[in-house]
């Protein structure tokens, strides 16, 4: 029989209409009643959740908002609603693997957690400006049908003793009550190593309590997704307490020309010298060679012209490259 605790998250989740929560917790009944060797009843509830999923897809009605948070949480928070899926983001094989198992996990979570596992859900993402850290973050969120909430660091971090790990705790049971993609974008702001010779007792003190609220146990399965620039300025202690990390860098040629393909669209390219292209592109990230390429499509649009030339992007492509030696250079 379903406690308490899971009727009152049921009627919650209906009011506030959300209904992927709600489907949540009902995934979470029929993994209690199948520990408590009840399947025919576990099986019959998963069955509903999956009809009703199945059926949402299909009726044409106004989609649901996910709930925004409130109070305190409306500052330190920031909801956004996923527009893409892991699909739309270019990737390499071993990363695209990586996350189609940690996909494939919590959308079978309930059947884990049936045989006392759980999901992978604590992930770092290390990678260089622009290579997609954000975006895949996104596209997790997307593809697993969740809100994605970014954690606004400015908002979190105090110079107030105990204010910042007060927030912090806010953070961690919003993770525990609703079921989301949560990113900590900046992550070595939070994450530094304890022993660096600029840090200070409090920010000492927010790094353990982050630690322990990692350890936490959670039946919500929320993701919680840290994402950093500088992954040698985390301290170490962090290393075991995330269920993967995983590694972006910058594209490969076939990269390259992939979301060149993507972001040119609906233009024709029936010469465009590959080779080149990538060449010229060489040390740019994902973000940077998507917009060279939207760049050159703006230009051929205002030229009204419907194709788009080899010279066109690299001329786009080399700006890029130019912005980046502007700020290489030492004040």
């Amino acid at each position: 029989m379903s406690n308490a605790k899971q009727i009152l998250s049921l009627l919650r989740s209906h009011a506030e209409g959300d209904e992927e929560q709600f489907l949540s917790i009902a995934l979470q009944v029929a993994a209690a009643e199948a520990r408590q060797g009840h399947r025919s009843t576990a099986e019959e509830i998963r069955t509903a959740v999956e009809t009703v999923r199945g059926q949402r897809g299909d009726r044409p009605t106004v989609p649901i908002a996910f709930a925004k948070p409130r109070g305190d949480l409306s500052s330190i928070l920031d909801m956004r609603d996923p527009q893409i899926r892991v699909d739309d983001v270019i990737l390499s094989e071993a990363l695209r693997s990586r996350l189609d198992a940690i996909i494939r996990q919590q959308q079978k979570r309930t059947w884990l957690r049936e045989h006392n596992r759980t999901p992978s859900r604590k992930l770092l993402l290390a990678g260089p400006p622009g290579s997609g850290k954000t975006m895949t973050s996104e596209a997790l969120a997307g593809t697993l049908r969740l809100p994605l909430y970014v954690v606004r660091l400015e908002s979190l971090i105090t110079r107030f003793m105990g204010e910042t790990v007060a927030k912090l705790r806010l953070v961690f049971d919003e993770t525990l009550q609703r079921r989301g993609v949560y990113l900590f974008d900046e992550f070595d702001a939070v994450g530094g190593h304890r022993a660096a010779t600029n840090d200070v007792a409090e920010m000492r003190r927010v790094l353990n309590s982050f630690l322990q609220f990692m350890e936490e146990p959670s039946t919500t399965d929320s993701l919680i997704v840290a994402a950093t620039n500088h992954p040698e300025l985390l301290d170490r202690a962090l290393q075991r307490r995330f269920d993967g990390v995983l590694e972006f860098g910058m594209p490969s040629d076939e990269q390259v020309r992939d979301i060149v393909r993507r972001h040119i669209r609906p233009l024709k390219y029936p010469r465009i010298a590959w080779k080149s292209v990538s060449k010229s592109a060489r040390g740019l990230s994902q973000s940077e060679i998507a917009r060279a390429a939207e760049e050159a499509v703006k230009e051929a649009i205002l030229s009204e012209k419907d194709t788009l030339k080899t010279e066109n992007l690299i001329t786009q492509i080399e700006a890029r490259q130019g912005m980046r030696t502007v700020f290489a250079k030492e004040g």
